[in-house]
């Protein structure tokens, strides 16, 4: 009796997935992994946010009773308010931060072959497509700060918390207009600065580490979700802990025109640093990494994991073989 052939799910998609350019399919790996990354960690990146931002209000309760206000006064969607400008910026952002880094990485490589190599190659590829996506992207992650920073009195239903009188954001078309009208095209690059500072570590970082580690995954290891789950998170915890007091700069900049007028001004970014210790302690430099240890452990495990599952299943050339074919 002849024996069956077993039904490749792939074998449908052959024709598509062949007339698809390399670089789409990088970018469309990259654009699902970080919008089902964002949504899962959402609530914690809230309350991260809180904690960075609204000091007094929200750091004296600690996370689970930061929670519990939350739940209490806004509901389960307060915990993902914000989170539609986070998702909006995050699939552009992750898709031009995954494919411009193997885009780098092709061009390092064949540019300058004998230069930079393994893990240096992955560090230099990795901090350049974090400055390319953080400079395509970067007014939506201003907007979404805004829009997690306003929240609900728990005494007055109808209050935002917000300081002179300032209405609620009425989403993001509405927040992104209203920056612009304030302060140009300037205005919805506040804060970025500190933000470039901090990408290119941490994004270096974050493919050093993971590329590294996945180097001393045993062979057979190789294609393991649960090996991708644990270099990625990794990678993330450590890229993260280096840069983490830029980007609590970075979001106090964003906000520090919704709060109270006799507070500093924060200009540059290491003047704002030293500002911050100053008058908010250096402890705040360091408010919300607990939280963001908890957030950044799924978000990069999931993030990584599912951008190597979707280029296996979109059927991406591995980096050695392309390398040949060029």
């Amino acid at each position: 009796m002849a024996k069956e052939k077993r039904h490749d799910p792939q074998d449908g998609n052959k024709g598509t997935l062949d007339f698809m350019p390399l670089f789409a399919k990088e970018l469309l790996a990259g654009g699902l992994a970080g919008g089902f990354a964002k949504t899962v960690v959402a609530p914690l990146e809230r309350v991260k946010i809180l904690f960075q931002t609204r000091r007094t209000e929200f750091q004296s309760t600690g996370l689970i009773g930061s929670a519990v206000r939350i739940a209490k006064t806004e509901g389960l969607l307060g915990f993902y308010k914000g989170n539609g400008a986070s998702v909006a910026r995050i699939i552009p952002y992750a898709a031009i931060h995954y494919m411009s880094y193997e885009e780098y990485r092709r061009w390092i490589g064949k540019t300058f072959p004998d230069v930079w190599k393994g893990p240096t190659l992955d560090l230099v590829a990795g901090s350049l497509s974090g400055g390319t996506a953080v400079l395509f992207t970067y007014p939506l992650d201003l907007t979404r700060t805004k829009l997690a920073y306003q929240i609900v009195s728990p005494t007055k239903s109808s209050a935002l918390g917000m300081v002179n009188n300032e209405q609620a954001y009425r989403g993001i078309i509405d927040c992104l207009t209203r920056t612009y009208r304030e302060g140009g095209t300037r205005g919805l690059y506040r804060g970025v600065a500190p933000t470039l500072v901090g990408i290119f570590p941490y994004a270096g970082l974050k493919f050093y580490f993971y590329e590294e580690m996945k180097r001393h995954v045993p062979e057979e290891y190789n294609k393991s979700i649960m090996a991708k789950l644990t270099c990625g998170s990794v990678a993330g915890l450590l890229g993260q802990t280096f840069t983490y007091p830029l980007e609590v700069v970075r979001r106090q900049m964003q906000v520090q025109k919704l709060q109270p007028s006799d507070n500093a001004e924060l200009k540059g970014t290491l003047k704002s640093i030293v500002l911050i210790a100053q008058k908010q302690g250096w402890k705040q430099l360091f408010s919300g990494l607990s939280i963001n240890y908890i957030k950044v452990v799924p978000s990069a495990a999931i993030s990584f994991t599912v951008y190597d599952t979707i280029k296996l299943y979109l059927r991406v050339p591995s980096r050695e073989k392309a390398a040949v074919e060029n």
